[in-house]
């Protein structure tokens, strides 16, 4: 039975890492600012949330969905994890203008390692990224690699009214369904570690019966290193896991070969979203 517990228990494995990450787990991946998971460097403080792109330029909510399995109806079901009784980890990456390294280097490293070690894994994308990005699909889909939604602009979508949250979910499902048809069974909302009521709504009319949480986050984004993301990893996992990571990180992309390493030597299988919940 899949998960659809609250972000509370989504940090119970490793909050005992440190100071360091126990003061960062009021944060969530993606959560805040936009820019809340950028490089250190870069990052702002209180830095106001990406406006959604006017609705009349993007795909009104009521069109017909596209995409496999896309069916408009009642609210998405939230889910944190996949049935436990399945020896499956899913390995999900943000994807997005903070995520992938100016030069795009980190992002082929993390996918040539994935497609290596034989270690699928489940891109959740930023549309409007993606679609200036397009020469980056087939890689990320070679090996076995799943394409998801992760908004159109990845704004802090909590902020934002119901059209404009319709609008940042159908714009990114359209341009998946144009860059890669087979793909974009799932949804993850930006800016937030938990949907909504209204994005749940507004992820089931456009066509999402499954909103994608995850239930271990090693707080990667707030760049640790490679060690402690390979540690909380390793204390959260468990059978089902869905665990949140981020491209654009070297720690995290030296830590993902110890991270499928260690999986296995658990006797954890890494899988796609799409095989986790099947």
């Amino acid at each position: 039975m899949t998960g659809t517990r609250g972000r509370d228990v989504s940090r119970r494995g490793f909050l005992a890492a440190g100071p360091a990450a126990a003061a960062a787990a009021g944060l969530a991946a993606c959560a805040g600012s936009p820019s809340a998971h950028a490089p250190a460097a870069s990052a702002s403080v209180g830095a106001p949330p990406i406006s959604a792109p006017p609705r009349d330029t993007l795909a009104a909510p009521g069109t017909p969905a596209t995409g496999p399995d896309l069916v408009p109806g009642g609210p998405a079901t939230a889910v944190t994890n996949g049935p436990r009784d399945r020896p499956s980890v899913a390995l999900t990456f943000h994807l997005g203008p903070h995520e992938a390294g100016q030069d795009l280097g980190l992002a082929h490293q993390l996918l040539a390692d994935a497609a290596r070690l034989g270690a699928p894994i489940t891109v959740f994308a930023v549309g409007q990224w993606l679609d200036e990005h397009r020469d980056l699909v087939p890689t990320v889909l070679a090996a076995g690699n799943e394409l998801a939604n992760h908004t159109h602009t990845h704004p802090t979508l909590t902020a934002l009214p119901a059209d404009q949250v319709a609008a940042e979910i159908t714009a990114c499902r359209d341009v998946l369904a144009r860059l890669a048809p087979a793909e974009g069974r799932y949804f993850r909302p930006s800016g937030t570690s938990t949907a909504t009521p209204l994005i749940l709504t507004e992820a089931g009319s456009a066509g999402y019966r499954t909103v994608v949480d995850f239930d271990v986050d090693p707080l990667d984004y707030t760049s640790p290193g490679a060690d402690a993301v390979v540690a909380r990893v390793r204390a959260g996992v468990q059978p089902g896991s869905i665990v949140s990571l981020h491209f654009g990180y070297p720690g995290t992309v030296e830590a993902f070969p110890r991270v499928v390493a260690n999986l296995r030597a658990a006797g954890l299988a890494p899988v796609t979203v799409r095989d986790i919940l099947a």
